[in-house]
């Protein structure tokens, strides 16, 4: 994914808002200047989607808010508006997402890197989110040779420490109660099957229950 600093004067949010919108570009806004971005690669999609489809999954059974894959505006307080690759908002928090944007944080911001983007998502994005009040913040490396995954918490102090896996390489969400993912799976996402390991998560009785349940609300 590459990165271009648009040569355009310094705008508002509101004035790259409506210009990105217009002109239906990957984009992003810091400090009044335009950051455009390519085309993401295949492997970057298909991580996406997959996150996207298993988190979403998730977050619609168990009713705990609402899951955004990108590209869409978070307007960050202060100066930067971002489009994280995949956005979890609780139910708690959802009056921040308006009509074209996220007005404000998310609750969860998952960004899957690629050469270009390493620097801004493993620095600027990561200082951003974390002065920003994002709880948990996911870097996803899916690079050949590199292939890791970096989880991050908000300690009492408003600081990200990391979130370690446990000996078998499973990751516990803190705003997903209930949600783990083994990070294998990242790297075999185009073979993996969401609804299984939705059964796999949550148990087959409960992902009963909780779907029978969402339907039955369907036919109020």
């Amino acid at each position: 994914m590459v990165v271009t600093r648009l040569p355009r004067p310094a705008m508002t949010y509101e004035e790259f808002l409506a210009w990105a919108l217009r002109e239906e570009v990957h984009a992003e806004w810091v400090r009044g200047e335009v950051l455009v971005y390519s085309l993401a690669s295949l492997s970057h999609q298909v991580i996406v989607t997959f996150l996207s489809t298993l988190i979403g999954g998730f977050v619609d059974l168990a009713a705990l808010g609402s899951v955004y894959p990108g590209p869409l505006q978070m307007k960050l307080p202060g100066s930067s508006g971002r489009e994280p690759d995949v956005i979890f908002i609780a139910s708690s928090n959802l009056v921040r997402v308006v009509a074209d944007h996220i007005d404000g944080p998310a609750d969860l911001a998952i960004e899957v890197v690629s050469d270009d983007s390493v620097t801004t998502d493993r620095e600027d994005k990561f200082y951003e989110y974390e002065a920003a009040g994002i709880p948990e913040y996911w870097i996803i490396d899916p690079r050949p040779n590199r292939r890791r995954a970096y989880f991050y918490r908000l300690d009492e102090h408003g600081r990200y420490q990391p979130a370690l896996t446990d000996a078998e390489g499973f990751y516990r969400s803190r705003v997903l109660p209930g949600f783990w993912l083994k990070v294998d799976w990242l790297w075999q996402a185009a073979e993996m099957n969401t609804t299984a390991l939705l059964m796999e998560i949550l148990g087959p009785e409960r992902y009963v229950a909780l779907a029978q349940d969402a339907w039955a609300k369907t036919r109020k």
